[in-house]
């Protein structure tokens, strides 16, 4: 008889499947419903169980007082000993995101590796390294990953804080393109302001310079600027089209055509 072939089983298969996680939940609403189980039993010990915010110390009184609830249906007992079970889990597994934190304010510090060693109860730097990589897994968010969980090995912690480094630097290189650019709106759109009545608008550009006019005075936020931007474009480009279609030039005084001559290099640039 042919062997029966074992299962094509990877051993690295724990190591590249994402981690199911308990994430955030009510703790406090659950050890409320363990105290109000323990009440319902009638326990006697139960003003002693701490406060629902304190979930350590109550799901210790409730770990230690489960047999209060021998008289309790066969339901309210499973249900209590699951809460536990679920409760424990999300304890641990804010333990290690603490810890992982924890980790890296000393590394902050310039605490060796083979100082932490003892801390993370391992046998040396090394190990204290790839402990502390692992931990930090739990800490990071990661958008390759569509937000689920990085796997708990030290490369693929590696691997994921150099793409977040790399977004973050992106993102610093974007606000800083960003912050050039709008100080070089805020002039150009002032200039344009202030010599709006000599530009021939249409009810189109009007309406456009009016939102120039009131953002301009207050505009500090991101998305405020990004409106301006678009705002000024948007007058910029029916003050263009009101010439194309009149054939006749949109400003009436040579300050305002410098004015708007400026505001089309400028959207000419930005586009480019």
């Amino acid at each position: 008889m042919a062997k029966q072939q074992r299962g094509n089983s990877r051993r690295t298969k724990p190591l590249v499947r994402a981690p199911h996680r308990v994430g955030s939940l009510d703790a406090a609403a659950l050890v409320g419903e363990l105290r109000e189980f323990h009440e319902r039993a009638e326990d006697p010990d139960v003003g002693r169980m701490p406060a629902d915010d304190e979930v350590y110390s109550a799901l210790v009184y409730a770990q230690k007082h489960a047999s209060a609830l021998s008289r309790a249906p066969v339901e309210v007992r499973q249900s209590a000993a699951l809460k536990r079970v679920l409760l424990w889990e999300y304890l641990r597994e804010q333990a290690e995101v603490q810890q992982a934190r924890a980790v890296q304010a000393a590394r902050a510090e310039l605490v060796e590796w083979a100082d932490l060693a003892p801390a993370l109860a391992v046998g040396g730097p090394s190990s204290a390294y790839n402990k502390a990589k692992r931990l930090l897994a739990l800490t990071l968010s990661d958008d390759d990953h569509n937000d689920k969980p990085i796997r708990r090995t030290p490369e693929a912690a590696v691997q994921a804080e150099r793409r977040i480094a790399a977004r973050a630097a992106a993102e610093r290189r974007a606000e800083e393109a960003a912050r050039r650019q709008h100080a070089m709106i805020v002039p150009v759109a002032e200039r344009l302001l202030e010599h709006r009545d000599g530009l021939v608008q249409d009810e189109e550009a009007n309406d456009w310079l009016d939102e120039v006019a009131a953002v301009l005075p207050s505009c500090s936020t991101p998305l405020q600027q990004v409106s301006l931007s678009r705002y000024l474009d948007a007058a910029v480009r029916a003050l263009q089209r009101s010439e194309r279609e009149t054939a006749l030039p949109a400003a009436r005084t040579a300050d305002a055509r410098l004015a708007l001559d400026a505001a089309v290099k400028l959207r000419s640039n930005s586009t480019s």
